[in-house]
């Protein structure tokens, strides 16, 4: 973006900034403010949501986990079968 590759005004770019407020608030108000607000979201969502949407969410996320092992594993096989010298995998040039 152009806000973050080119320095303007006060010679600080959006990126630069965001990190320095972030750093800022993490000074003046400390962990506790983060669990607080991260509590009164996880309340909001909660109440907004229901049960359900964490079941669903949840779901998603052993699914992608899942997928990632069994990715692995096909990788990890595959490697051993290169280099047993097996092959079996795609032609290299």
């Amino acid at each position: 973006m152009a806000d973050e590759k080119e320095k303007k005004g006060g010679g600080m770019t959006v990126r630069e900034a965001g990190r320095k407020g972030g750093q800022k608030v993490r000074d003046e108000r400390g962990h506790k403010f983060y669990e607080e607000i991260g509590r009164k979201g996880g309340e909001t969502v909660r109440n907004e949501r229901g049960h359900e949407f964490y079941e669903e969410i949840g779901h998603k996320g052993g699914q992608k986990v899942k997928e990632l092992i069994e990715a692995g594993k096909r990788r990890q096989a595959q490697q051993a079968t290169e280099r047993e010298g097996g092959g079996g995998g795609e032609e290299k040039k």
